[in-house]
């Protein structure tokens, strides 16, 4: 790691009241009910995401306009995400004073202190109750820092395969990155995050004989998904196909 800068994080956390949903996703019942309360909360879970989705299209324009070039790394939590952004970071060291990373996190800032090490500019952001980032919140962090000589931004998101995927942030690339030591099934079970993903980062492939997991199987099962994915197979700790995953991102 770098002896002879090494950075702090930025810690940032939503305003009280500001982001707080109830994600409700119109579960149907075989009973009835008022029709006020679900309804209610249904129309006010749309017109967040498509709030949302506004402020990542403006997220967006921001970036072309500044000419950042802007990556949203997803994946559960032990995936590898947090190992992908340190290697990015040292891998890019000659340009560190370029990069900037936001990292989300519910409460802790365990992840940004590791990416800071690297001595690249971070922010933390904690999103406390809620299970992704979202457009608002990556504004409120770039609020927060000079941008004058970002030309590199890396968005860690929040660890799951569920939430993350229905809340765009106005990036350039989505990865995920899944490693062979969740399963066998991680792919099949969470299929929707794969559906906007331009990139599949398949991690851990050293372990895959001894986890059981057939690598050639994720890669099919994510293609069957999305056929557009570029896939790459990484042992990030390792140093095994970083290099490739880089030349991709066009940084």
């Amino acid at each position: 790691m770098p002896e002879d800068k090494k950075e702090k994080p930025i810690v940032i956390t939503p305003d009280e009241g500001e982001h707080h949903h109830d994600h409700a996703h119109g579960h149907h019942h075989g009973h009835s009910h008022p029709p006020s309360s679900e309804t209610v909360d249904i129309t006010l879970e749309e017109n967040f995401m498509e709030r949302n989705k506004k402020l990542a299209r403006n997220n967006l324009q921001f970036f072309e306009k500044h000419g950042i070039r802007t990556i949203n790394i997803l994946g559960s939590v032990g995936s590898g995400k947090t190992s992908l952004v340190e290697a990015i970071s040292r891998k890019l060291a000659h340009r560190r004073d370029e990069i900037l990373v936001i990292a989300g996190d519910v409460t802790t800032t365990i992840d940004a202190d590791r990416i800071a090490q690297q001595g690249v500019r971070t922010i933390q952001v904690n999103t406390g109750v809620e299970c992704h980032l979202d457009a608002k919140l990556i504004q409120k962090a770039l609020q927060s820092i000079d941008l004058a000589s970002t030309k590199i931004l890396i968005i860690e998101n929040v660890g799951n395969l569920i939430c993350p995927a229905d809340f765009p942030l106005g990036s350039h690339l989505r990865l995920v990155v899944v490693s062979v030591t969740e399963g066998p099934w991680m792919i099949q079970k969470h299929p929707v995050m794969f559906h906007e993903a331009d990139i599949l980062v398949i991690n851990k492939i050293d372990l895959a004989e001894v986890m059981e997991v057939d690598v050639d199987q994720l890669e099919r099962d994510a293609k069957q998904i999305n056929p557009k994915l570029v896939v790459f197979r990484t042992s990030i700790r390792k140093d095994i196909g970083v290099e490739a995953v880089i030349e991709h991102l066009g940084f």
